[in-house]
């Protein structure tokens, strides 16, 4: 029947939507991404000299892959070695560990103090910055370029700066470096720290010299290597900024690749690299004019991505001082310290703070965010309550509950009718059993007159999809999902059940996951189990359906969704287990209210008598 027909398509669509789901963001992609070549050369000195009238070239520019002449590609040592071979001026805050380097002046090496690579607390910190001859460099630099024709000496990635005083750059103490060109330019830099993720800059020179000059203030972030990337579409990973009036701008490390170099003149804008988790931005003023880029080179094997931008240009007289203001955010994306916008319930952060432009977009809320972001709002509000975000995703699923039940309600009023009517839809089929265009019509009559809508059955399962997707993005892009514990054996909600079914969970000594092809789909542990079986018991309190074929699909489905979300977060799948169980018991409550006997035990009963039977026979 046409019925029939659209039931089974409908499953088959959701079955086809959930594989695709499981194949494009749910399984690693990780081999996707090529062992990267650990040779290592410099980029060239930010500051190029350019003929009269020119635009002043980017900073840290590469304009061909060979090292700048005169100088040769160093060899990569270990971040320990490379740390340790230049004086450095400590980094000390609460959450960041790390120095900046007084050859340069960059800040290259950082670490996050809050974060560790595993759920032991007692493993290594993670590091996002590094020096620039190490395997996987990655670093801010700021200062000045000349203007075209300037002989002037600037500082560059080889001045060794010094420091004016001592001790270590604390959020209580900023620091201060010094660098003279010996020809009249005094150069100064005052770099302070908060206490989350902010870096201020501030550099001034002061000329002394015989003729006025003229510089332009830069920043840059630059990376070398492309790194390893989680390959998820819903998630973005590469260069990134929100550019004035052109918006939020996205290019991953492939498009740049591609595309070289992307130019921007805009006012209020910011930009820099985002990880999954992690980031690094520049921040200028939000009235500053800006010739911002995102730009590729490949240096040898290598690579190079950065973004940058140039100020206006100052014009420093005789005996005059000129200054330039930048910031740097460096850090995890914690949701509390970017900001969101969102009417009411909004954090505020550094995107309110600073009067950012859309600086809440650094964290991937995606294209649905009016459901992401009021999602990640309720869960961080119920962890702050209870300390516990498995808590928050049930409370918040008894929330949603609510909030749908008046539709829930009707729908599942209108299935209990299709059940009380089962008699008569088995009537038609022996009355009729050889004219099915009789039967459809025989049966749309009989829904007309119980006021049955037959597909309303899809109505609880429609609603649960953009709860399910808002919940699956806020587990995999928030930071404050990643090693958030529940109970037992559950220490990361964001990554899957750890155990599996098919060594008894962790009784037997082998590791189903690495079996080839089939991996993935043999972590089935505990939690999907639970899941598959709550979908079941859902199955079995709605009424058979008449079509054998259809009936097979819907005895399949609760085994074929365990199989599917088994690689999903162990909070996602907590989650439509939980919400199973109270489906059965609102849908239970309804039926009873509507005078339609509850018969989930007794079906359950028939299933497995049904299967003895057939195996008697």
């Amino acid at each position: 029947m046409t019925d029939n027909r659209n039931t089974i398509l409908a499953v088959i669509l959701s079955g086809l939507v959930l594989i695709a789901w499981q194949y494009f963001y749910n399984v690693p992609q990780m081999e996707r991404q090529r062992a990267q070549q650990q040779t290592q050369a410099e980029l060239n000195k930010p500051a190029p000299q350019q003929a009269p009238g020119s635009t002043p070239a980017q900073p840290g520019a590469t304009p061909s892959p060979s090292a700048p002449a005169g100088q040769t590609a160093q060899p990569v040592v270990s971040r320990d070695t490379a740390i340790a071979a230049t004086p450095r001026i400590k980094i000390e805050t609460p959450r960041l560990s790390g120095s900046i380097a007084l050859k340069g002046g960059r800040i290259d090496d950082l670490s996050l103090e809050k974060f560790r690579d595993t759920v032991d607390p007692k493993s290594p910190a993670i590091v996002l910055f590094s020096p620039s001859n190490t395997a996987h460099p990655y670093y801010a630099e700021f200062g000045w370029v000349g203007a075209s024709g300037s002989t002037a000496r600037l500082p560059d990635r080889e001045t060794v700066w010094q420091q004016e005083g001592s001790g270590s750059l604390t959020p209580e103490k900023p620091i201060t470096l010094k660098w003279d060109n010996g020809e009249g330019l005094t150069f100064r830099r005052t770099i302070s720290i908060d206490d989350r993720y902010l870096f201020t800059i501030k550099d001034d020179v002061t000329n002394v010299g015989s003729a006025p000059v003229t510089l332009y203030p830069f920043a840059l972030i630059s990376r070398h290597g492309t790194p390893e990337v989680s390959g998820y579409y819903i998630l973005h990973e590469g260069l990134i900024g929100y550019l004035g009036e052109q918006g939020l701008q996205e290019f991953g490390y492939k498009k740049i690749d591609e595309a070289k170099s992307v130019d921007f003149k805009v006012t209020n804008g910011w930009l820099g690299i985002t990880d999954k988790y992690w980031a690094s931005a520049l921040l200028p003023d939000t009235t500053a004019k800006l010739q911002a880029r995102f730009a590729s080179n490949q240096v040898g094997t290598k690579h190079h991505y950065q973004t940058d931008y140039l100020l206006e240009p100052q014009t420093i007289a005789i005996g005059g001082t000129g200054s330039a203001n930048a910031r740097l955010f460096a850090g995890a994306k914690e949701a509390g310290v970017v900001g969101i916008n969102f009417p009411l319930a909004g954090h505020g952060g550094y995107n309110k703070q600073l009067g950012l432009n859309h600086f809440d977009l650094l964290i991937d809320w995606g294209w649905f965010y009016f459901i992401t972001k009021p999602m990640f709002l309720a869960l961080d509000y119920f962890f702050h309550l209870f300390g516990n975000f498995g808590l928050a995703i049930l409370l918040v699923t008894v929330l949603v509950k609510l909030a749908f039940y008046p539709l829930a309600n009707k729908s599942y009023a209108s299935m209990a009718k299709m059940k009380s009517v089962q008699p008569q839809l088995q009537a038609l089929k022996e009355r009729y059993p050889d004219d099915r265009q009789k039967q459809q019509q025989e049966m749309m009559e009989i829904y007309r007159k119980e006021k049955i809508n037959p597909v309303a059955g899809c109505l609880p399962v429609a609603l649960q999809i953009p709860v399910f997707f808002s919940l699956y993005k806020v587990l995999f892009v928030t930071i404050e999902m990643r090693h958030a514990p529940f109970y037992g054996w559950i220490k990361d909600l964001s990554a899957p059940d750890p155990t599996t079914i098919f060594n008894l969970f962790g009784l037997l000594p082998f590791d189903p996951t690495h079996v080839p092809v089939l991996g993935a789909y043999l972590a089935l542990g505990v939690w999907p189990i639970i899941m598959g079986i709550t979908m079941w018991f859902q199955m079995k309190l709605n009424p058979t359906p008449p079509d054998p074929t259809q009936k097979m699909i819907f005895d399949w489905m609760p085994l074929i969704f365990t199989f599917m979300l088994a690689g999903f977060p162990a909070g996602l799948v907590i989650y439509w287990a939980w919400n199973n169980l109270l489906s059965v018991i609102q849908q239970s409550y309804i039926m009873r209210k509507n005078g339609v006997k509850v018969e989930l035990f007794d079906n359950i009963r028939n299933s497995f008598k049904k299967k003895v039977t057939t195996e008697a026979a």
